[in-house]
């Protein structure tokens, strides 16, 4: 998002509740397990979102718009996204942005302006936009300005549940916007109809997503990629939802949605401002994708259930997953049994050869990344 590390590398080469203590240097809670890790295009860099048929939408780096289906494979692309009246007002920078279903469906865009080295931390007009842009076509539709007497830009957006409210944040606040302002024809800037003061938490906000009435926010100012969550009634404390302590990267944007895996998305950028390499190389973005824990232990089963000894046996293995409310196939988890290993495919299942010379029993373990290992006990006898 929009923050002055990573592109000055690039020009180079209710609140008491919700603001509750919380320290820097939080250690990760355990709530969330990482399920898989994608490779994705560069340009993907901003931020994530979907529609409600399940598209993927990705923006970056600058003014790019791109949609894929599930797989994230490219189905549309439109390498400039903002409007040339905007660009002639100096947005030349989209971040985080979001879904909406209202006008048939729409894309809502957060703009702003930022020039490397220029006064005012590089934000050359001090002003915030949404432009919305068409989902089929990713082409732009129309704008509506933000006051800025309220937000000086707008780095991320995220439509609630129910869709009447726009969140996005300013400085230490989050603030709301009635998503029915946000219409063709609006020629005064809009104002929020809701501010939370000091409700951003300590790492900030690079992207954001609800999950299950919760404002999941990604951020990493404290130096570690984390992911808050904040009750927006104030009804309970805000809370650390998933800390990547050991990761090189810059924290971007936010999805919820079931696909690959699992249903919590964080998109990370290669340009990691600790200065060290990055984790998951150069030259491209990173879609880590997680699962609750409580939801992340593999399941496996086999077939033959009893194997001969002196005899090779062709084992077949099923890996499953229950997560989101429904059983998963797993692809990609590592099945082993008696020194032998194989991956599954897309329907979850691998075949092994093995030979058992002694009765007794067979363990089959399944693994992934770094959900939870499903094991099976098969019989081997004489």
């Amino acid at each position: 998002m929009s923050r002055p590390r990573w592109r000055r590398w690039i020009a180079v080469g209710v609140v008491a509740a919700l603001v509750a203590p919380a320290s820097a240097a939080a250690a990760d809670p355990g709530r969330w397990r990482l399920a898989q890790a994608d490779r994705v295009p560069l340009n993907y860099f901003q931020g994530l979102t979907h529609s409600a048929a399940g598209s993927w939408f990705f923006d970056g780096v600058f003014v790019g718009l791109y949609r894929t289906d599930r797989e994230l494979r490219q189905k549309a692309a439109n390498p400039i996204a903002i409007a040339p009246d905007l660009a002639a007002q100096g947005f030349n920078h989209v971040g985080d942005l979001t879904w909406d279903a209202r006008e048939g469906g729409r894309l809502l865009l957060p703009l702003e302006c930022f020039v490397a080295g220029a006064p005012n931390g590089g934000n050359t007009c001090g002003r915030g936009a949404i432009a919305v842009a068409d989902p089929s076509s990713l082409l732009p539709r129309y704008s509506v300005a933000l006051d800025p007497q309220d937000i000086p830009k707008a780095m991320w957006a995220e439509v609630a549940p129910g869709g009447h409210e726009l969140w996005t944040s300013s400085g230490r606040d989050l603030l709301a916007y009635d998503t029915a302002a946000i219409r063709p024809g609006v020629s005064a800037p809009i104002r929020p109809i809701r501010r939370l003061p000091g409700a951003v938490p300590p790492s900030g906000i690079t992207g954001a997503v609800f999950y299950r009435g919760r404002l999941f926010l990604a951020g990493q100012d404290t130096g570690a990629l984390q992911v808050w969550s904040v009750d927006l009634t104030g009804a309970t404390p805000r809370r650390l939802e998933l800390e990547l302590p050991n990761v090189s990267a810059e924290s971007e944007g936010l999805d919820v949605l079931d696909a690959r895996g699992g249903v919590l998305h964080w998109l990370l950028s290669p340009f990691a401002p600790n200065g060290r390499p990055p984790t998951y190389g150069q030259g491209h973005s990173e879609l880590l994708t997680f699962v609750p824990t409580a939801d992340a232990r593999l399941r496996v089963s086999a077939t033959p259930s009893t194997v001969k000894t002196g005899h090779t046996t062709t084992l077949k293995a099923t890996v499953t997953q229950r997560y989101a409310g429904r059983l998963h196939k797993v692809a990609g988890a590592r099945v082993s049994a008696a020194g032998v290993h194989a991956v599954t495919k897309a329907d979850g299942t691998a075949r092994l050869r093995v030979r058992r010379r002694h009765p007794g029993t067979l363990r089959v373990t399944a693994t992934k990344a770094r959900l939870l290992p499903g094991r099976v006990t098969l019989r081997v006898v004489a």
